[in-house]
């Protein structure tokens, strides 16, 4: 909100210059004239990050014998432990930073949700904010547990990695790239900590501009329907990558990827060994830039010599710089993180939590929905296919995903489908093992319409090609089978919902000198509409009240 929005001779600003949302247990007073500070759109992410946290904590309080409640009246009398509320402080708890907090609703949120937190440092960078953050954590009560900050964040995460001041989570969501917070990140979270860190820029991380790519992420994208999971692999290369230097390695908890961007909790640990062998959970990806077909290459294979272990240069997947299928070029990406992106023991911690607390969470359902597909996803598997992609390489009509997924298990290979992506399809096959399913599939050599369309393109297409090798396997078996559904398709969970009105990112916040966030386009139109035709009538109005001249009454 611009300054000038203020009562004249005041400072304060008047309670019509604030609205007041309710979302889970906090109610939050934000300015009605700057939008920025609260996105309801966002109400998922806050959401599974309560979540998340919740299940951290708990497994903190775990290790130390103590059980959370609701309310402590829901104790289970015959059990030893020792009991806290939640929503109340607990000096043994976890200390979590909300390092870009605008509002500050995730830290009344954590406050009022999250069980076992000790303290809660709400930080921004502008005074506005800062005087908005006070103003919520008054509102909600909860001034034992939060406290506001007005630094900028680097600062501020550089200032607490000294052991003693480390935070046991740090929570990085801001506008556009995470990439300029993630050194002084990976420092101020304590040993065994969580690291929860939002990109929103997707364009960058999806191959659109691989200059900035590598100049924020030293990764190189490709450009393809992989984008989804190339950047979640891109954030935790480089998130891994910066912790390796300091001695430290990271464990994905759950890695999302959901309408405009990527979210990803790790947890970091202190380890100089695994810290040194990370460089083997890092790998380039080759990828045809005609048919899509793609190999993965780790950046380093472990070896171990004696006792100690090390790592090495890997051999390269082949020698050819053509396409084995297409004969076209193949192109090398990354590096992208070439390990899991979940846990699936925690995804179902969570998952059991938030189904038994439904109502605390206003977006439960799409929780249950994203993390059940996560729990399905092939964890040593990185990168998928589109079964519309390929049928649209081979120019034929295309096959249902459950009858490639069904082909592919019928050979004993794995499958399953990525969380971000519809008709997705990941797999442990080779990509051999996909063509021979669609030449099966198409049978070109009893199908004329296929024969006239292959007759029309060029003779270096990827289509022609593919459909003049023969098939290497003849065993493939393209009968349906009834398990080749996911089970979260074969329940009706909710997938992958159709998105509310105005669902994308917010435009971003502009600070002032003085601190202040500075009006958008829109927002001054708001503001000053009507002001200077009001403004130009009362100017008429002064003309027409004027004394006249004696020439003008002559």
């Amino acid at each position: 909100m611009d300054q000038d929005t203020k009562c004249e001779g005041s400072d304060k600003p008047t309670p019509d210059e604030y609205q007041v949302v309710q979302e889970g247990k906090a109610e939050i007073m934000f300015p009605t004239s700057n939008g920025v500070f609260y996105n309801p759109v966002q109400e998922f992410n806050r959401d599974l990050t309560i979540a998340v946290i919740s299940e951290f904590s708990k497994q903190q309080l775990n290790e130390k014998e103590v059980e959370a409640f609701e309310f402590l009246a829901d104790e289970d009398k015959s059990s030893d432990s020792k009991k806290i509320e939640i929503g109340k402080q607990y000096e043994e708890g976890i200390t979590i930073l909300e390092a870009l907090s605008a509002s500050g609703i995730r830290s009344m949120r954590f406050a009022k949700e999250v069980p076992g937190v000790k303290k809660i440092v709400a930080n921004d960078f502008s005074s506005r904010a800062f005087d908005n953050i006070q103003k919520n954590i008054e509102h909600n009560k909860v001034e034992d547990m939060v406290t506001a900050n007005l630094d900028d964040a680097t600062t501020l995460m550089y200032q607490n990695r000294s052991k003693a001041k480390q935070f046991d989570v740090v929570d990085i969501d801001p506008y556009g790239s995470a990439s300029v917070f993630l050194d002084s990140a990976v420092q101020a979270v304590k040993s065994g900590g969580l690291l929860c860190v939002t990109c929103t820029d997707m364009a960058v991380l999806a191959g659109n501009h691989p200059e900035a790519c590598w100049s924020k992420y030293n990764s190189i994208p490709f450009k393809s329907k992989a984008c989804h999971e190339q950047a979640l692999r891109i954030l935790l290369y480089t998130i891994s990558s910066t912790a390796a230097r300091y001695a430290r390695y990271i464990v994905p908890l759950i890695s999302v990827s959901v309408d405009y961007y990527v979210r990803v909790f790790v947890q970091v640990f202190n380890g100089q060994k695994k810290a040194n062998l990370s460089a083997s959970q890092q790998m380039n990806l080759w990828r045809c830039g005609s048919c899509s077909s793609f190999y993965s290459q780790p950046i380093a294979t472990p070896l171990t010599k004696g006792k100690s272990e090390t790592v090495v240069a890997p051999f390269a997947p082949f020698t050819s710089q053509k396409c084995q299928h297409c004969d076209n070029n193949v192109k090398i990406g990354g590096p992208f993180w070439g390990s899991a992106l979940h846990s699936t023991d925690f995804i179902w911690g969570v998952l059991g939590a938030v189904k038994g607390a439904k109502s605390k969470y206003g977006s439960a359902d799409r929780i249950i929905g994203i993390l059940t597909m996560i729990s399905e996803e092939l964890l040593d598997v990185p990168f998928y296919y589109i079964s519309d992609e390929l049928s649209s390489i081979l120019r034929c009509d295309a096959p249902s995903s459950n009858l490639i997924r069904s082909a592919l298990m019928n050979s004993g290979y794995r499958v399953s489908a990525f969380h971000g992506k519809e008709r997705s399809i990941k797999t442990d096959a080779p990509p051999e093992m996909i063509w021979d399913i669609m030449r099966k599939w198409v049978n070109v050599a009893d199908n004329p319409t296929m024969q006239k369309r292959l007759a029309k393109l060029e003779p270096n297409a990827a289509a022609r090609i593919i459909f003049a090798k023969p098939l290497s396997n003849e065993d493939i078996d393209l009968t349906l089978r009834r398990d080749c559904e996911p089970v979260s398709v074969k329940v009706g969970i909710t997938r992958f919902p159709q998105l509310p009105p105005n669902w994308g990112p917010k435009a971003k916040a502009t600070i002032n000198r003085d601190g202040t966030m500075k009006l958008s386009a829109s927002e001054k139109s708001r503001k000053f509409q009507g002001k200077r035709k009001a403004k130009l009538n009362k100017s008429q109005i002064s003309e027409e009240k004027k004394p006249k001249s004696e020439e003008d009454v002559i």
